[in-house]
Formats: structure tokens, C-alpha cells, sequence
């Protein structure tokens, strides 16, 4: 018995220890300036990835372009180490420096280091070393495309006035702003006890009323640390079915009947797909907007001091610029890969690919 009971355990441990090897098998092997492997593990995990994001399994097809996508990235990355093409602390810093502006435009106010880390780490699950880390895998690319192209700034189009006017007549059927209103809120957040936070909004819908005047005075408070509730502009609210999915019915409805100036019933605005991310609110309309036809001279989205024109005419520069950077990308891919500077082991990762 002791024999047959030493027998299934090491069965069971050289099949872990299987298990575990063929995960850092090499999928693919680069070889361009240095030897590098991509293992069956790491191809399994970002086909996952790839897969939770289309919310479908991806085709063989789809798989063979995301391993694909994997070794090119090893030669950008070994080409650009073995030129000298690094992306330095500084450069990481001006990128985060960039990103904690638009953040504060966005909050009206300049976020905190501990803020500005919690919404870092709400955004993409990174601590602020991994991300700062993830920000130079991303940056690392761009540069080396630039040190490699460096004319390629010059070889795209600026977009002309009638390209802008072409593209408009294009799509003026959806150059339409809705109804929109601002408003001011007073929002006390579900959390994990709904009674208490109730009771909170009840006692500040008794102390204020009707009165705006007291409402104003509550905005204010709320402002400050340990008031209990939030309270600040709210923004622009257009009129959309998107929006109403996202705050709810009651909240749309009463946003869109209530005259400006005056204050609102108490509301409870939650997602029906997330009941417990809601809160409770009051409002008061700061500005009310009817729907219209924007024309080029329009502002594009209320809050943001672009027109229709200038937001056209950005979009048409992407393009142009994502149509010569893709074009550069596969030509400077295509000379790296001359000679096969890797190997594909097909045999590791054909249950991934047939599965």
C-alpha cells in the first residue's frame, strides 16, 4: 500500500512540475541582437487578455496576429536598446506631469499625489512603479519610430479647409447637440450602508428646501473635509439614452423639468447594471441648452472651448498621421524581420492556437 500511495505522488508531482515547465516553454525564440524568448505562458496571457477585451474567443487567424504583434515588439525592443534608444525618468515624468494636468482641468482643481495614484491605480490595476514602468514600453516605440523615421513629421498631410468642409456635409446629420443642462449637486454616495446615506440626504433636504440660497450654502460645505457628502459642478448633462442608462431615469427626468435656478427632490441615480455604485443627490440647473444643429463655428462639447471646425480638423490629422506612422511601422517591421530573426515553436503552442 505504502509502495502504491509513493507511486501517485510522484505521478501527481512530475505532472505539476510538467505543467510548470511547459508554461515557460518557448513559444517563440528572437534572435536579433541578443536571444530572447517568449514563452507559451506569456502568449497564453495575452491571448486571455485579448479575448476578455472582444468578449468572444479570437480565431486562429486572430491568435497568429497577436503573436505576431509579440515578436515585432521584441525587435523594436532589442533594435532600439541595441541603438542607444532609451526612454529616460524625465521623460516618463513629463508624460505623468501631462496626464495630472488634463485630470485637474477635468476636477477644476489640482489633484493630490495620493489621487492622482488612486486613479492610476483604478484606470489600469498598476501600483505607480508598474505603471511608470508600463508608460516606458509604450513611449519606448514612438521614440524609436522617431529616431528611425526622422522626416516623418513632414510627410503628413495637413488637413485643408475643404477636406474640414467635405467631412461635414459628410456627417452634418450628427453634428447635433442634444439637450443639454448644467447643474450643481449635492451627492451622498451609497457606499456599503444605503439607510445611513439616506438619512444624511433626507436631513439635507430638510435643512435647505426650496430656498437656492441654502443650497448654495450646502455646496459650499460640502467642499470641505469631513462634511460627510460631495458637493461641486456636476457638469454638462446632455439628454441621451447612454447617459440615462448611467444615472438613471428619475435623475434624467427631473434634471429636464426642473426651471433653472430652482432646487430639486431628493434623487436616487444608480446604473441598473451596478446598483450598489449609487448615491442620492440634489440638484440645482446652473444652464440650460435647447438641441441644435452645430455648424462649423460652433463650440463641439460644451465645456470644452473647441469648434466644430478645429475638431474635425484634428480628427482628419490623426487619420493622416495614424495612416503614415502604420505605414512607417510595417515598412521598418518588414526590414527587421528579413533573415527570420526568430523561431516560432509550433509544436508548444498548438493547444493554444486549435483550442
Amino acid at each position: 500500500m505504502k509502495r502504491i500511495v509513493t507511486a501517485i505522488l510522484t505521478m501527481f508531482i512530475c505532472a505539476s512540475a510538467f505543467a510548470q515547465n511547459s508554461d515557460f516553454a518557448p513559444a517563440v525564440t528572437v534572435k536579433l541582437s541578443k536571444t530572447e524568448v517568449i514563452t507559451v505562458k506569456q502568449f497564453r496571457t495575452r491571448i486571455e487578455d485579448a479575448e476578455k477585451l472582444a468578449r468572444r474567443p479570437l480565431s486562429k487567424e486572430e491568435k497568429q496576429q497577436v503573436l505576431d504583434g509579440m515578436i515585432d515588439e521584441k525587435l523594436v525592443f532589442q533594435d532600439a536598446e541595441k541603438n542607444g534608444i532609451t526612454v529616460s525618468d524625465a521623460e516618463i515624468n513629463k508624460q505623468i506631469d501631462a496626464m495630472r494636468t488634463q485630470m485637474a482641468q477635468q476636477a477644476g482643481r489640482q489633484p493630490s499625489d495620493t489621487e492622482f495614484i488612486q486613479a492610476v491605480k483604478a484606470q489600469t490595476g498598476l501600483d505607480m512603479p508598474a505603471f511608470r514602468e508600463d508608460l516606458r514600453k509604450q513611449m519606448l516605440p514612438q521614440k524609436y519610430l522617431l529616431a528611425k523615421k526622422p522626416n516623418l513629421q513632414n510627410s503628413i498631410k495637413e488637413p485643408t479647409e475643404q477636406d474640414v468642409v467635405d467631412f461635414y456635409n459628410l456627417h452634418k446629420a450628427e453634428m447635433v447637440r442634444p439637450d443639454t443642462v448644467r447643474c450643481s449637486m449635492i451627492r451622498v454616495p451609497f457606499g456599503s450602508d444605503k439607510p445611513k446615506a439616506k438619512a444624511l440626504i433626507d436631513r439635507l433636504a430638510g435643512e435647505i428646501g426650496s430656498d437656492a440660497a441654502k443650497f448654495d450654502e450646502a455646496m459650499i460645505k460640502g467642499q470641505a473635509q469631513g462634511s460627510g457628502y460631495q458637493a461641486g459642478d456636476f457638469g454638462y448633462l446632455p439628454r441621451m439614452a447612454e447617459v440615462q442608462q448611467m444615472m438613471g431615469q428619475d435623475f434624467m427626468n427631473t434634471a429636464f423639468t426642473l426651471k433653472q435656478g430652482t432646487v430639486s427632490k431628493v434623487i436616487e441615480a444608480a446604473e441598473p447594471a451596478r446598483p450598489d455604485n449609487g448615491f442620492y443627490a440634489i440638484i440645482k440647473i446652473t444652464e440650460t441648452y435647447a438641441q441644435k444643429q452645430l455648424i462649423l463655428d460652433d463650440i463641439f462639447q460644451l465645456g470644452y472651448p473647441i469648434t466644430v471646425r478645429n475638431y474635425i480638423k484634428q480628427g482628419l490629422a490623426q487619420q493622416n498621421q495614424q495612416t503614415v506612422v502604420q505605414q512607417a511601422t510595417a515598412d521598418i517591421i518588414k526590414d527587421l524581420r528579413k533573415g527570420k530573426p526568430f523561431e516560432i515553436n509550433q509544436k508548444n503552442i498548438e493547444s493554444i492556437m486549435n483550442r
